[in-house]
């Protein structure tokens, strides 16, 4: 059906940005009469109508490109949504930017369109070009020989011989059940702060934490007065098998890796796996810009880097697992591994955030001893870094004998829950991972527990102190009440995946590790 001519004109006027004073002058059509037409009160001669529509026409044909739907787009995947994390972001690293401040604030403030994008364009390239700042302390390299060249080794020890057939299958299995308890521990509030958290856990008699979140913990008057949406959430009860998690996922994903690159896979290698066996929306933060920016045409470690305002937050130190329980007692190897992994998406401290992850876990197949473990993640990554300089302090305040509360109440006071950047990012949960595993002191439900009740990211730090706790104690060590819930079985979104059970998977790695 033809469109109206009030319509057509309408639509017309829209696409060419034309005023009624404009059409007036290019047909000579009189003004008052123009506003009648648009109304629908009378309607113009054929002759007026074609004069109308021609006269915005230019004698060479011109394309109007569509525009986005904003509205449409996740800050994740537009850069110039995300200012005030990259101005925080520079800020950190050491980035001479703090004169354009009022820059990022008033584009920051804009209406998404296509003029805050150009000018986030531009703040790109500021950004890129800013050298670091006069007295800046750290220096924090992304690539592996300048990282490996700036270590301290002097603590490092001779080999331990590593455990073999029962004995480490025992540690690997133990290595995936404990990951996958610490993450159902923390899943179902992922994203809480503690100021709401902390209230259900003393209203079911859970506080300090000592296990599971039940959905019959939860009446309604506490739901209907925690502003963190509970209902439909993964309780332990309320599951027969681990969910999908993205933190359980990579997890399964660098098995798929070294199957079908082996060990000697490169991030190049690392790309083409997320690209293939995961849609889009399995990645968050960086990982989503990175898989954004691969299928852009960059590569590592570029991929990394173009418009990535989250490149230090916690998304790599939650992908190492696997490469720590394929090199049992050889945390450099693991590191190098997890360089390999957290190049493609991260660069400085959340490269060594998985690096620090890797290490600590091989190195807890063959040592007991909390501190030492931490110290071989430690021994990975530079000395002249942030991540070395926090939990070099918090094993220092540890052994000077700050009590726990006073621990996690520092850790809160230097990182604000309640800002994305903090709560997110690769320190802030490392601290909280080291902590944990401190004042824990071996004990795997204690420690997964105090990862999880302190806030920040739940399932991301209850699942990698559970990885490395779980590797040190064995499978048998680990209470059956962490284990019931999802009965041995994981729940993928990796095409081809699905559904696995653990006990294969842990057998699976052994066939990974270096004969």
């Amino acid at each position: 059906m033809r469109m109206k001519f009030t319509d057509r004109f309408s639509a017309f006027r829209n696409q060419y940005c034309l005023t009624l004073n404009a059409v007036a002058d290019q047909t000579g059509i009189d003004y008052k009469m123009l506003l009648k037409y648009e109304s629908g009160e009378v309607n113009p001669t054929q002759d007026e109508e074609a004069r109308i529509f021609a006269c915005a026409k230019p004698e060479k044909e011109e394309f109007y490109a569509p525009k986005p739907d904003y509205s449409m787009q996740h800050n994740w995947e537009n850069y110039a949504k995300e200012l005030s994390v990259e101005y925080r972001q520079c800020i950190e690293e050491g980035k001479d930017v703090e004169k354009y401040e009022g820059l990022f604030t008033a584009a920051g403030n804009m209406e998404a369109g296509e003029l805050k994008d150009r000018l986030a364009d531009i703040i790109y390239e500021i950004v890129t070009k800013a050298p670091v700042r006069e007295g800046y302390p750290y220096n924090e390299p992304d690539d592996l020989p300048s990282i490996r060249a700036l270590r301290n080794r002097s603590e490092a020890e001779e080999k331990k011989p590593v455990p073999v057939g029962e004995e480490l299958y025992d540690k690997i299995y133990g290595a995936w059940l404990g990951r996958i308890a610490g993450c159902l521990l923390g899943k179902p509030i992922e994203g809480i702060r503690t100021e709401e958290l902390h209230p259900i856990l003393k209203e079911s008699d859970n506080f300090p934490m000592h296990r599971y979140i039940r959905s019959s913990d939860l009446t309604e008057e506490r739901i209907a007065a925690t502003k963190y949406p509970l209902k439909g959430r993964c309780f332990a009860d309320t599951v027969e098998a681990m969910p999908v998690d993205d933190d359980t996922n990579y997890v399964v994903l660098a098995q798929v890796l070294i199957d079908k690159y082996g060990r000697d896979f490169t991030s190049d290698d690392v790309m083409r796996v997320w690209v293939d066996y995961q849609s889009k929306n399995a990645y968050c933060t960086a990982e989503r810009v990175a898989y954004v920016n691969f299928v852009k045409g960059f590569r590592p470690p570029f991929s990394a880097r173009y418009k990535n305002p989250y490149r230090e937050w916690v998304g790599a130190q939650i992908r190492g697992d696997y490469f720590g329980y394929i090199n049992p007692g050889n945390p450099e190897k693991a590191a190098e591994m997890a360089w390999r992994d957290a190049s493609i998406s991260h660069i400085k401290n959340g490269i060594y955030g998985e690096m620090f992850v890797a290490a600590m876990i091989a190195e807890a197949a063959v040592q007991n001893d909390i501190e030492k473990i931490l110290l071989a993640g430690l021994n990975e990554i530079p000395k002249t870094s942030r991540l070395h300089e926090a939990i070099s302090e918090i094993i220092s305040d540890y052994k000077k004998g700050m009590n726990k509360e006073a621990a996690f109440a520092g850790i809160h006071a230097r990182w604000d829950e309640h800002i994305p950047h903090d709560w997110c990012h690769t320190i802030s949960n490392a601290e909280i991972v080291a902590a944990s595993l401190l004042y824990g002191q071996g004990d795997l439900g204690a420690s997964i527990c105090m990862a999880v009740e302190t806030g920040f990211d739940t399932d991301c730090n209850g699942a990698t102190v559970g990885s490395i706790l779980g590797m040190r104690n064995g499978a048998w060590s680990i209470d059956h009440e962490w284990t019931k819930p999802f009965n041995d079985l994981l729940d993928t979104s990796i095409f081809g995946v699905g559904r696995v059970k653990l006990s294969e998977m842990a057998r699976k790695t052994i066939g990974h590790i270096e004969k």
